[in-house]
């Protein structure tokens, strides 16, 4: 078995892999399982899944690929699992109601992104990139009921969302019964001797170990990671809730929004994200209680998330140009540029130009960040709900920190 620099005991590498971790199912199986793997050169397969449900990945998908990574730099065999037949039943973990299936032809258009995607955090010459759709074709409508037949109705509703929905008398389509059994299944067609996946994901993972004593295999150990809160540092990171940083961002736009997060946020971060062994980060806090300022401890954590996701030679001007625009009050220089249609003879209505311009998702977001005092004009603080833009320009909008656009309002024709 190969590692990454020198060989790392049993306790560092159990260390690493506990660190930032939810729940492990069970450790004492997994020393047992690295202690053997040690001893015969036989790496473990460790396996995480992931539905194609959407084009890109943000931060929040990242930190299991952190977990994945930090078993890779043990030399264990990765398993990245796009779960492209699994993805159009629609996994539905801690959803209220049947969630909608998607077509073949998005999750195959969702599938192609991901694999790029995955090895800015891991090494693509060391990983098994997987799609359940291989062995999943090639199961029967009978193999299909014989995997059916070893879990029982009552078991499923012990998992907690469909017991909820059963009991408040909410549908559940027999066929998302079918999702938790497909999940285990990949684990025996895998072999797997761990398998990865949020806290959302306990069930499912259990129902793997069970799958595979039934089949004769060893049971996986399973880890549980937590859902990495967004830049709210309230609710998980979610491009629904506009509080995520995607792997795809601009790299100054990545270095702002991780500068954006709270002090106390940084070190789960730092913890879930980030590559540094642990007796440095623990190095670090110390400095922290010691006197040093956390911007600057923070500001190492947006560096190092920047050269992973945009590269080494973007990290400096992201810095540069976050320092430019938030420490020297600088406006950006490229900043896009619109042309809007006025509605009347005045103009165009202060809300209406925010969302036309792609600073807000709708009117009454704009609204809601105009009363929140997050709106400036020509950099101005603007607080009327009912300011209208004469009709000429250019106009400097911008809603919070970092969004700007230079406006144009022509008459209408």
């Amino acid at each position: 078995m190969t590692t990454t620099g020198s060989p790392a005991s049993i306790d560092q590498q159990l260390a690493e892999i506990c660190r930032g971790a939810e729940e492990i199912l069970v450790e004492s199986e997994l020393r047992a399982k690295l202690e053997r793997a040690a001893q015969t050169g036989k790496p473990l397969t460790v396996k995480a899944g992931f539905d194609p449900t959407a084009p890109d990945l943000h931060l929040g998908h990242t930190v299991l690929l952190q977990k994945l990574k930090a078993f890779q730099d043990f030399g264990h065999r990765i398993c990245f699992l796009i779960g492209d037949f699994t993805g159009m039943i629609g996994d539905p973990s801690g959803k209220s109601a049947t969630r909608p299936a998607l077509t073949e032809e998005e999750v195959r258009k969702n599938a192609e992104t991901y694999a790029a995607q995955i090895y800015r955090v891991l090494d693509s010459e060391r990983t098994e990139v997987v799609f359940n759709s291989e062995w999943m074709n090639r199961m029967s409508s009978a193999d299909m009921i014989r995997l059916a037949s070893n879990y029982t109705v009552a078991r499923m509703l012990e998992r907690e969302d469909f017991h909820t929905r059963y009991t408040e008398g909410r549908a559940i389509a027999v066929h998302e019964f079918l999702y938790p059994l497909i999940q285990g299944y990949d684990s025996v067609h895998l072999e797997a001797d761990v398998e990865l996946g949020g806290t959302d994901q306990k069930f499912n993972l259990l129902v793997g170990r069970e799958l595979q004593r039934h089949y004769g295999q060893e049971a996986q150990v399973i880890l549980t990671m937590p859902i990495l809160e967004g830049t709210d540092g309230v609710q998980k990171m979610s491009k629904s809730l506009n509080n995520y940083i995607a792997i795809d961002d601009p790299a100054k736009e990545i270095f702002a929004k991780v500068m954006s997060i709270s002090d106390e946020l940084m070190w789960r971060y730092y913890d879930l994200l980030s590559d540094r062994p642990i007796e440095e980060v623990q190095g670090l806090r110390e400095q922290v209680k010691g006197g040093r300022n956390p911007r600057d401890v923070k500001v190492e954590l947006a560096r190092e998330l920047v050269a992973r996701f945009s590269g080494e030679g973007q990290v400096d001007a992201a810095q540069r140009a976050f320092e430019d625009q938030f420490q020297r009050k600088q406006v950006p220089e490229d900043i896009p540029e619109v042309e809007l249609e006025a509605e009347s003879e005045e103009g165009l209505r202060l809300p209406v130009a925010l969302k036309e311009s792609g600073l807000v998702t709708s009117t009454s977001d704009a609204l809601r960040m105009i009363k929140q005092n997050a709106v400036r004009v020509d950099e101005e603080k603007e607080g009327d709900r009912e300011r209208t833009l004469a009709c000429g320009g250019p106009y400097l909008l911008q809603v919070g920190k970092r969004r700007f656009a230079r406006a144009w309002i022509k008459k209408a024709p």
